[in-house]
């Protein structure tokens, strides 16, 4: 445990962490406030609409997440002259998967809500928004936030790819410390990888028996 106590290592470890976090915690409220009104509009919007959601779905989809990331940090700095850190490159990316997988998430729940349900509201006389907005939205929350918490998690754990484009996180953080220490002690990595290990397991698996407790929670309140 030597290396961690040696030049601060440990608080640079932390600093890493803490990159990782404002990656992931950015990137999901983009997510979840885009992926929500792209997922309304592909739910209940036009065709027209439905179409250009689903090419914005499969295009993140189809092209691996590390692409995007090259081909926003490089791509958009030799394409229009621009110079963004990786953090923010990072972000964008993020913030473009996550807000494409909350898209789908939110129109899976929104077209789950029973059809008999909407039908018995509509011979009471209620209009279309009212039935979207008093029973599809509040039912659909129930089981969209256990869905955004796996989401996050997955976020968190995927955002060990930053690294590969310079983004000082954790991960980085860690393997500038390996390197530094390596010759003198050889169990650095052992070390410093197992560290990070709980850094991440303790948080995901946090936000997985969170997740778990709210879905069994919100069945409960369905009955």
């Amino acid at each position: 445990m030597g290396v961690l106590l040696e030049l601060d290592n440990l608080k640079r470890l932390l600093e890493g962490f803490e990159t990782t976090l404002l990656i992931a915690l950015s990137s999901a409220v983009i997510s979840i406030i885009v992926g929500m009104l792209l997922g309304s509009l592909m739910a209940f919007g036009s065709k027209i609409m439905v179409l250009a959601c689903r090419v914005y779905l499969e295009s993140i989809r189809i092209i691996p997440l590390l692409a995007w990331l090259f081909i926003v940090y490089f791509g958009l700095a030799s394409w229009f002259d621009l110079h963004i850190s990786a953090v923010l490159a990072s972000v964008i990316v993020f913030s473009l998967w996550g807000g494409a997988e909350m898209m789908d998430l939110t129109r899976g729940v929104l077209t789950s809500v029973s059809k008999h349900q909407v039908e018995s509201a509509l011979a009471l006389g209620m209009d279309s928004k009212k039935v979207i907005f008093n029973i599809i939205f509040p039912q659909s929350f129930l089981s969209l936030l256990p869905s955004s918490l796996n989401l996050f998690t997955r976020m968190i754990k995927t955002t060990a790819l930053v690294s590969l484009i310079g983004a000082i996180d954790l991960l980085k953080v860690g393997q500038q410390i390996i390197e530094l220490n390596l010759l003198r002690m050889p169990n650095a990595s052992f070390v410093v990888y197992g560290v990070i290990l709980m850094f991440y397991f303790s948080l995901c698996y946090s936000l997985s028996l969170y997740s778990s407790y709210l879905e069994k929670k919100f069945q409960y309140i369905r009955g």
